[in-house]
């Protein structure tokens, strides 16, 4: 069955369902890794990207994401110049009711009876002005921070902002 745009999970309702050990068949996170980079350097220059607003990132989005960040970090600034850093982690797991669709379906599906859903996949849920993504660089690529953080922003279902966190009399 094919993936559901953003837009039907980017809102929620209701409390989290995290509690992994009573529930069976999680699909496993897409994100591998949440420290890319140099994670030892003493970097000048922090941005941060921030959520504008309330809502969930799938986990397929949030690896979107970081691919995009990461490999443009990673190309132009190279590994020991930067550390980036994911900042949320999917805990949520959504659930779907998989309706039959086409002849005969009346007989497969059940419709709205006991229709609890089947988990597809996690999700991080994102408070208004949360940071989701951080990277530490020096003042020679902060163009090129910016610009991966602009990338990465792209990908995520939320509306979100590039701020600078330190370092910022350095940019000047």
């Amino acid at each position: 069955m094919p993936i559901r745009p953003a837009r039907a999970y980017r809102h929620f309702s209701g409390a989290a369902y995290t509690r992994r050990e009573f529930i069976k068949g999680v699909p496993g996170i897409r994100v591998t890794f949440f420290d890319m980079g140099n994670q030892k350097g003493d970097f000048p220059v922090e941005m941060s990207l921030i959520s504008k607003e309330g809502g969930q990132i799938r986990h397929n989005a949030l690896e979107a994401a970081r691919i995009a960040a990461n490999r443009l970090l990673e190309v132009k600034a190279g590994k020991d110049n930067y550390h980036f850093k994911i900042r949320v982690y999917p805990h949520h797991v959504l659930r779907e009711n998989p309706m039959a669709m086409g002849a005969g379906a009346d007989r497969i599906s059940d419709g709205m009876r006991m229709a609890f859903g089947r988990p597809i996949g996690t999700a991080a849920r994102i408070s208004s002005g949360q940071k989701l993504m951080t990277v530490r660089i020096g003042k020679d690529f902060a163009a090129i921070a910016k610009e991966a953080l602009r990338r990465a922003g792209l990908k995520l279902p939320l509306p979100s902002r590039l701020v600078v966190e330190r370092g910022e009399e350095l940019l000047r």
